[in-house]
């Protein structure tokens, strides 16, 4: 099988299981938002639940997951499949000890930790108070998503991708039982929330177990406690832990300086990534997932052609699905959030400022997604200094924008300067690998860019003409508002399928095949 046809087929696995995932995790999100709305209680919540997710997109996917991905990936070409298997058992029990002890000193020191994350709370004895405690109660999930993240590399690496994609959608099955569940019993609903994380995390791991063994990987198995190569893996691992999550320490910032806005202003900007995590994980995810360990292979073999191959390939086709998303999220914006969250005490002023935030957010989705590949890149070229550099640029730059526009657009200044921010990390990044790899096909992925462009710009204008001329400003109940935005966001599919085949683009081919791939994997 062709690197090419790796690649489609993983990512149309990868993109099926998260698309499941991200689903779940709008329902999750409706339950939470009718439950607790977007005040004190949701932005402790949103707080807590956000510093070991921070852990886990730091230190487990954003981290480990690629360190470790092109080191057992060269010791399976080069040493063998025992010796790559006695590297990942080595990186197991060492990451486990190193785990628990992050546990521990997490829950000792989560009042400094909250403080510090969001100073402003301190003033609010009640709100802060109750951020400690949820933090407490849900820092032990980066435990089970750390080992997660490394069984992840260890199937990926093995072409298996279906476990670790389709985990997540345990964690929202959890977080949803335990809102009905168990929140309605106890006297701060909100720790039914968190134990359900916990309990969701727990899950995740669990699921991986079976799919390891089956490859043939057993973790009970006698063999040296510590590999040379974990050295290696924890080098790369270091500047990645900055570097390859630029995006979540620019969000952290958003929290931190959100902390000082009005209350509700955590909340808005939370159910307005949440949004724009969807096309980001369906497709940039997945693209990046899929393409980690096709690029290690060529990275090992030395065969930098088709590293330059698979990369414009990932590139070109993940343009080509988020330039029309981020369109229609922004045109659509209002209507999106009003139908997924205004209900309960998700009230029409929360939808209006989630909506404003989805704006701004939006704007950087092209940058998101493209530095997904291009990180994933100098990661199997086991080259992390480079992002770590470019990142620092980066969070410099959302810093200096965050202060300068947080005063006069409160909330929404903070997600305009994450996508600025973002624009500036992917253009620094793609100049630097261009001076590294030679020739990268630029010219090619600019084509490309152009003609996708002109049909989203296209589809944009039919969209706009729609939301103007046909729907109303209110008035609509929640069944034809959703039958008016998926028949505008089915009509925008069709008009942007219909101009990139006149523009002649051929990543939607590619898309087809990645189409065709999840439906044969659903049949077999």
């Amino acid at each position: 099988m062709s690197e090419t046809a790796r690649i489609t087929k993983a990512a149309g696995t990868v993109g099926a299981a998260t698309l499941l995932s991200r689903i779940l995790g709008f329902v999750r999100d409706v339950v939470v938002a009718w439950f607790f709305g977007a005040g004190l209680v949701a932005d402790a919540f949103f707080v807590a639940f956000r510093i070991p997710n921070l852990l886990r997109r730091l230190f487990a996917e954003g981290s480990l997951t690629i360190s470790f991905i092109p080191v057992f990936t060269e010791h399976l070409y080069k040493c063998g499949r025992e010796d790559a298997f006695n590297l990942a058992r080595s990186a197991w029990w060492l990451l486990t000890i190193i785990l628990l002890v992050v546990t521990v000193i997490g829950v000792f020191l989560s009042p400094l930790i909250v403080r510090v994350v969001a100073p402003g709370f301190f003033a609010f004895p009640a709100k802060y108070e109750l951020t400690v405690l949820l933090t407490r109660i849900m820092f032990p999930y980066i435990f089970f998503i750390g080992l997660v993240a490394l069984a992840m590399g260890i199937l990926n690496a093995l072409d298996h991708f279906a476990a670790p994609a389709f985990a997540p959608v345990l964690l929202n099955v959890a977080m949803i039982g335990s809102v009905l569940i168990l929140s309605p019993y106890l006297e701060k609903a909100s720790v039914g929330l968190a134990i359900g994380v916990i309990i969701g995390g727990a899950l995740q791991l669990g699921l991986q177990i079976p799919f390891m063994i089956q490859k043939g990987f057993h973790l009970l198995v006698r063999s040296p406690i510590y590999h040379a190569a974990v050295k290696r893996i924890a080098l790369l691992m270091t500047p990645a832990v900055f570097g390859a999550a630029v995006y979540q320490i620019n969000i952290l910032v958003g929290t931190l300086l959100a902390s000082l806005l009005p209350e509700g202003s955590i909340s808005y900007l939370y159910y307005a990534d949440r949004l724009v995590q969807f096309p980001l994980g369906v497709f940039a995810i997945a693209l990046a997932t899929a393409v980690l360990p096709s690029l290690s292979r060529q990275a090992a073999a030395n065969d930098m052609d088709g590293l330059r191959a698979s990369f414009s390939y990932a590139i070109k086709l993940v343009f080509f699905i988020t330039i029309p998303a981020m369109i229609g999220l922004m045109i659509l914006r209002e209507p999106i959030v009003r139908l997924l969250f205004q209900r309960g005490a998700f009230d029409a002023a929360t939808t209006r400022l989630t909506a404003q935030a989805l704006l701004y957010y939006a704007l950087g989705l092209w940058a998101f997604s493209g530095v997904r590949i291009v990180v994933a890149t100098f990661y199997s070229l086991q080259d992390t200094k480079t992002p770590v550099k470019v990142a620092v640029i980066s969070l410099v730059v959302n810093i200096a924008f965050s202060i300068v526009l947080m005063g006069p657009m409160q909330h929404g200044g903070l997600a305009l300067a994450i996508s600025l921010s973002s624009g500036v990390n992917l253009v620094l990044l793609i100049w630097v690998l261009r001076k590294r790899l030679g020739r990268i096909g630029a010219r090619d992925i600019l084509h490309s860019v152009l003609r996708c462009s002109a049909s989203a710009a296209i589809m944009g204008c039919a969209i706009a003409f729609a939301a103007m001329w046909v729907m109303p400003e209110s008035g609509l109940s929640q069944w034809h508002l959703f039958v008016w935005v998926m028949g505008s966001v089915v009509a925008g599919c069709v008009i942007y399928a219909g101009c990139a085949r006149f523009f002649k683009c051929q990543e939607l081919g590619a898309l087809i095949d990645i189409v065709k791939a999840t439906t044969h994997k659903k049949h077999t």
